[in-house]
């Protein structure tokens, strides 16, 4: 990948989500919605305070994060998906 995130932002690729529910009943592509969650591919430096100096992010590249439903901008690179959001729009980690 060739995107380097600025400042407090992060580059994330979404999970895919299961095609059958918990009854077996397979759920069609047109009829799902997008996951909230994703794995952290790249992030960026963080921000700068009023002093200047740096504030390191909270997250790092390889965690699984949950994040709100309208968060990001989507892109596409290389014939893949991805998303960058800001910091702010990470709701948790999941932990394994």
């Amino acid at each position: 990948m060739k995107v380097k995130p600025l400042h407090d932002r992060i580059v994330v690729s979404r999970v895919e989500s299961e095609e059958k529910t918990a009854g077996g009943i397979i759920i069609p592509d047109t009829a799902k919605e997008k996951p909230q969650e994703g794995k952290i591919i790249a992030v960026g430096p963080g921000k700068l305070d009023e002093e200047g100096k740096r504030i390191p992010l909270g997250v790092k590249a390889g965690d699984r994060v949950l994040f709100t439903k309208w968060a990001g901008t989507e892109l596409k690179l290389d014939g893949k998906e991805y998303m960058i959001m800001k910091e702010d729009d990470i709701l948790g980690v999941i932990e394994s």
